[in-house]
């Protein structure tokens, strides 16, 4: 793995693991976003590692499949990760692992079939005994669409509307 400069083209950092080899990479403002050949997940600056996160069962499908449609950006820094048995998103500032969604039994979802129409990811499930409609997954940053989901607060954490500064002592009680 290695960043450029884009003005020179001069390169800037590089990363590699003994053994390793990247198998699909999501560029991100100086940084990288990478899938292994061994199922390891890292972003990366170059100098350091932020966050790595190893996907369940890539033994199996990584090999045959490569990393074809594995990696969605999903939009407000929420990165999902596509395998047959399972979509996974996490935060891309720190690797925080936000939700999954299972693919149902007897199916497997198909990450180079995926198509962005909007915000929404439309998401191939095929099933032997399920009709077409219930072979697409449409999914946001917020998970599964679906009305009357609860969405998670995705933000990092940090100083927000109700969040008390460590630091700042609280009147004594009355």
């Amino acid at each position: 793995m290695a960043g450029y400069d884009t003005r020179t083209g001069v390169p800037r950092w590089r990363y590699s693991r003994a053994g390793h080899r990247p198998v699909v990479a999501l560029p991100a403002r100086g940084e990288a976003i990478t899938l292994w050949d061994d199922g390891l997940l890292t972003a990366t600056d170059g100098r350091t590692v932020r966050w790595h996160r190893a996907l369940p069962d890539a033994a199996e499908w990584l090999p045959a499949h490569g990393g074809a449609g594995v990696l969605r950006p999903l939009g407000h820094g929420i990165l999902a990760v596509v395998t047959p048995h399972r979509v996974t998103a996490y935060r891309t500032a720190d690797g925080d692992l936000r939700w999954t969604l299972p693919a149902r039994r007897g199916c497997a979802f198909r990450p180079e079939g995926a198509v962005r129409r909007g915000t929404a990811l439309l998401l191939a499930q095929p099933c032997a005994d399920t009709a077409w409609t219930g072979q697409l997954v449409a999914l946001d940053d917020l998970g599964r669409i679906a009305p009357g989901r609860t969405p998670l607060g995705n933000d990092p954490p940090g100083p927000g509307p109700g969040h008390q500064d460590a630091g700042k002592q609280l009147a004594p009680p009355r």
